[in-house]
């Protein structure tokens, strides 16, 4: 069976050399015969020219624990069967699992090296360094032996092993899996070009420094500890002393971010298979028991966020349908707009901006993209926090946009100037409170606002899923899933104003992911894809994630620095924790209450 996987008909024996296992070339290549070697072998992946002919996805019990890839195996084996490839299995003496792909037409390195990596981003447990390495990359084939003892045990029965080996899968099957893992491959294109830009930039700065030193930023989209244990079930050892512990620290994590139990048992049968694993089967009788524990310690511990956060009030950091109050002021429920009359004055607002204020700004060039964004997310806001009034900081349209904070702050006062009396400054910044807007329909836009017809769905600011595919895609679906019928390609053009030949690319790439579909000439949204699932997918929850707990951290060093007395002791832990400021977003499949939850935590970094 070695021959059919191998992509050269040389083997490598293992042995252990500077602490590690590894299989280092010989000085002579050791041809593959019909009698096994007794020690640890492995075949290489690649031919001499680079190509592959097998995929192998590799899944280790270093990376995950044994629930955990097994329950990675099965998710790639329904990604793989759903492609319609032909695989085989095998599992090794320590829990972990090879699945071999064979293919008709070979690979070159870098598709195949590109194929697992997307794999990569579906299984937490699973190596791409056998692929990633054209020179060194091997594998062990079933009935090798391991390092450890014992051998590599085939799980696909021998004669369908053999079959599919030799048979192998055809290039309409791979072109098939490329369209299941669209997202995942157009997110390793997005960030080998950030990268690309990235290097670009620091050879230009060293450049210019004539070669002094640079200290290198944290990778994006890096994998937070507490994130980890959930995901692998591997822990730090000298911060948990045992699974008791690390399950605590998740748990409180996911209260004090406003989960529900059945969210949390919902999330232990899909990312954090990790924390399942830390249960056992121990999870029906001890879950609930430690949630009840982590909701009265969360309870107990919260601080407040600000003097509205008292007993017995409601606030809207709260997951409720309570108005939102001002933060420097107490709240009067005769002075709030009812809630019919802020969706109407929504309705109106949408008109005018479809009718107007979109052809003004889109004479403005790029930045009246971005004003065009912020007046939609100020919309977007007042619908779902049931409110005319804006009393947030810079930080929470930039968090809802994935814009810099900065670039609000620049484009605030601009649309104030812009929106003909819509949006009015009512209140200066001072101290932790935000300027303060009111936003209103004046006097000369009612006649137009009540004669259009009202749009058919909500509008947003920017979906998480847009933070990847861009400003051009946002506006384009949502001319398409707002229009009153579907648009053609030129009637997108001139609804959007963008330029047909950008808006073609962002079309096809959104056919792709499966977003939109072509019909007798004419594009409509595809119902059945979940855009909250594909951001996942697209790594863009990450980035909004990141983005939040990157403002998190910068509110706690502004308010120190406003108390000035915690500046001289302040240590990092108090500045940033983990396992207090990382907020993980409950998996909400109610779009109100979903778009709810971000403005919630978008608000608390304001």
């Amino acid at each position: 069976m070695a021959p059919l996987i191998a992509g050269q008909p040389f083997y490598r024996l293992g042995r252990w050399k500077d602490g590690r296992f590894q299989y280092p070339r010989p000085t002579t290549p050791l041809p593959i015969t019909r009698t096994p070697p007794a020690r640890p072998a492995a075949v290489m992946l690649h031919n001499v020219n680079g190509s592959v002919r097998t995929l192998v996805l590799d899944l280790d019990t270093s990376k995950a624990r044994k629930a955990v890839v097994d329950d990675d195996a099965r998710r790639l084996g329904e990604i793989l069967r759903a492609a319609g490839l032909a695989y085989v299995e095998d599992e090794s003496p320590s829990g972990g699992r090879h699945l071999y792909v064979p293919l008709q037409e070979p690979l070159t390195a870098a598709e195949a090296r590109q194929l697992v990596e997307a794999f990569g981003r579906r299984a937490v447990s699973l190596d791409p360094s056998p692929h990633q390495n054209v020179v060194h990359g091997c594998i062990r084939v079933p009935g090798s032996a391991h390092k450890a003892g014992g051998h590599q045990r085939l799980i696909t029965p021998l004669t369908d092993a053999y079959g599919i080996l030799t048979r192998r899968n055809p290039t309409t099957a791979l072109a098939a899996l490329r369209t299941v893992l669209a997202p995942e491959l157009h997110r390793l294109e997005q960030q080998r070009r950030t990268q690309e830009r990235a290097t670009a930039a620091t050879a230009a700065v060293r450049a210019i420094a004539k070669g002094s030193a640079t200290s290198s930023a944290p990778t994006a989209g890096s994998e937070r500890p507490l994130r980890s244990v959930a995901r692998t079930g591997l822990y730090d050892t000298s911060r948990y002393a045992s699974h008791s512990e690390a399950r605590m620290a998740v748990l409180n994590h996911f209260s004090a971010c406003h989960w529900t139990l059945a969210q949390v048992r919902a999330g232990m049968t899909d990312q954090f298979a990790g924390l399942a694993a830390l249960y056992g089967t121990k999870t029906d009788r001890l879950l609930p028991v430690e949630w009840a524990k982590a909701q009265a310690f969360t309870a107990t511990t919260a601080p407040a966020k600000d003097p509205s956060q008292q007993a017995g009030k409601k606030t809207a950091h709260k997951y409720d349908t309570s108005p939102t109050y001002l933060t420097g002021g107490s709240p009067n429920l005769a002075l709030q707009p009812s809630q019919p009359s802020i969706h109407q004055l929504v309705n109106d607002l949408e008109n005018v901006l479809y009718a107007v204020l979109d052809r003004r700004l889109m004479e403005r060039g790029r930045e009246g993209t971005h004003l065009r964004f912020l007046i939609r997310a100020v919309l977007a806001y007042m619908r779902t926090m049931e409110t005319n009034i804006l009393d947030v900081g810079c930080r929470t349209f930039a968090l809802a946009l994935g814009k810099s904070h900065a670039t609000i702050a620049r484009l605030l006062p601009i649309l104030e100037r812009v929106s003909a009396g819509i949006l009015t400054r009512i209140d200066r910044a001072r101290g932790r409170n935000a300027d303060t807007y009111a936003v209103q329909l004046p006097d000369h836009f009612q006649q137009l606002a009540r004669t259009l017809t009202w749009r058919k769905g909500k509008i947003h600011a920017i979906r998480p899923v847009f933070r990847v595919l861009g400003d051009v895609s946002a506006l384009a679906y949502e001319a398409i899933e707002r229009g009153h019928h579907s648009p053609s390609t030129a009637d997108l053009t001139r609804t959007t104003g963008i330029s047909r030949r950008a808006l073609i690319d962002h079309l096809a790439g959104m056919e792709a992911l499966q977003m939109i579909r072509r019909h007798h000439g004419r594009w409509e949204v595809v119902a059945i894809t979940n855009l909250s699932q594909l951001a996942d997918r697209l790594g863009a929850t990450e980035d909004r994630e990141a983005q939040l707990t990157r403002y998190r951290k910068e509110r706690a060093a502004w308010h120190a620095w406003l108390d000035r007395h915690l500046v001289p002791q302040l240590n990092e832990h108090e500045l940033h924790d983990a396992e207090v400021d990382d907020h993980w977003l409950p998996p909400l499949e109610n779009e109100a209450e979903y778009q709810r939850s971000l403005w919630n935590a978008a608000r608390q970094v304001a």
